[in-house]
């Protein structure tokens, strides 16, 4: 942790309230920041990571040898860990967000009213943005990203085990902000690991307009009962992936194998695998096949047990033949939150089935896990609100109205405003 940081700890409550007053400003200027500016910061931010690219491993290394005294396990240190792929994948988001279109200013929805004058809505930037996550140190880039394109000032509070590597990128994201000329207070990252800090963050009402919780359970229970910020949150939920009895079943192993396999330690990792009864003794043996060489412990329940019988027991739950026109849905009601990058992908012999759940959506063909494709993602949700926060979506919609093009206006209009 840098000399600054250190004595920060002597009088946390003052420089949490700095950081909050700095970001206000900041705030003001980007909100008004042109679209070129924001896209300049946003490539050369990709130019510095880039650039930085071996300062970022050094940095990482430090991270991950703290992770392994502290006893982390495999899951946790592949999260914290910046390879070179990460590093150039970083780089790589920071650009397709600057190619999306900018969604400040934008309007939509306009209708005239009696009067003539037309009512609609704008895109306006929320402010302040406080996010508050864990582990992956990716999400610097991520969120900063994110909050500027959108026009936000943005206050970051990464996982104290990611420390040294969150500070290498807030450092590559202040030069990109210096050389198109926007402030560096539009992106400012807590240099403190003292846990203090989040519960001063979450009280900052006159400072920050909303609070974003990206992390485990406990993390997003502890600031929806401190916060006194509007937070926007996920919670828990469980990724399911269930194979029809119609299923092409090369396609549905590939897929289930993908969808538990090509990465360990994301929130869209598969973790429940329901098989209709008419294939399942088909089907697991080739499932298993793959996963035990794979580290995949398997459980299930008594009747896939009987297909696989060296398999554990799984820890209560619904087990069985379950039944019903949909027993993956059935099966997904009772053990999911409503939203999801992953929640429900039903392969059939046709691909995937259109799952309409809260938050996100399986695409055909079938495939395992995925991206939607539109930049840098953070995802959380606020519990059934059918709102995806993240990419294009770090703004509010204001009202906005204008008279009819050649009506003059006249003064007992009732939507004109007049002074007094």
């Amino acid at each position: 942790m840098s000399a600054k940081a250190e004595s920060m700890n002597l009088d946390l409550p003052a420089y949490m309230q700095e950081v909050g007053r700095r970001a206000r400003t900041a705030a003001r200027h980007i909100g008004r920041a042109d679209t070129g500016s924001k896209n300049a910061a946003l490539t050369a931010i990709a130019s510095a990571i880039e650039d930085a690219a071996d300062h970022l491993g050094k940095e990482n290394a430090t991270d991950l040898a703290g992770g392994r005294e502290q006893g982390l396990d495999a899951a946790l240190l592949d999260r914290l860990e910046l390879n070179d792929e990460r590093i150039a994948a970083m780089a790589d988001g920071l650009r397709q967000v600057a190619a999306l279109p900018d969604p400040v200013g934008s309007i939509s929805d306009m209708n005239y009213r009696p009067s003539g004058i037309q009512v609609g809505r704008m895109r306006v930037p929320l402010g302040v943005i406080g996010i508050i996550y864990e582990s992956r140190p990716n999400v610097t880039a991520d969120a900063a990203s994110l909050c500027l394109k959108a026009g936000n000032a943005a206050i970051l509070r990464g996982g104290s085990e990611a420390i040294h590597s969150n500070q290498a990128i807030a450092a590559c994201i202040h030069a990109g902000l210096a050389s198109a000329g926007l402030p560096a207070d539009v992106v400012q990252v807590i240099e403190t690991t003292d846990r203090a800090a989040v519960g001063e963050l979450v009280r900052m009402e006159d400072s920050v307009d909303v609070i974003i919780p990206r992390g485990g359970k406990g993390l997003i229970e502890r600031i929806s009962k401190e916060s006194r910020v509007p937070v926007i949150k996920h919670l828990h939920g469980i990724c399911h992936t269930y194979i029809d009895g119609t299923a092409d079943l090369d396609k549905a192993v590939r897929v289930a194998v993908n969808a538990k396999t090509q990465r360990y330690g994301t929130c869209n990792t598969m973790e429940t695998l329901l098989v209709s009864a008419e294939i399942a003794s088909a089907v697991l043996p080739k499932l298993a096949e793959q996963f035990v060489p794979a580290g995949v412990e398997l459980r299930g329940c008594d009747a896939t047990r009987r297909i696989l019988p060296d398999i554990t027991g799984h820890r209560g739950g619904l087990g069985g033949r379950i039944p019903g026109a949909d027993p993956g849905g059935a099966h997904r009601g009772g053990y999911r939150c409503g939203h999801g990058p992953y929640r429900a992908l039903r392969i059939q012999s046709h691909g995937c089935h259109h799952y309409r759940v809260a938050g996100a959506r399986a695409a055909l063909p079938a495939r395992g896990r995925f991206e939607f494709g539109h930049g840098e993602c953070v995802k959380p949700l606020r519990r059934r609100l059918r709102v995806r926060a993240g990419r294009r979506d770090r703004h509010q919609y204001r009202q906005v109205a204008r008279p009819r093009p050649g009506r003059p206006r006249r003064a007992d209009d009732p939507e004109v405003h007049r002074p007094g």
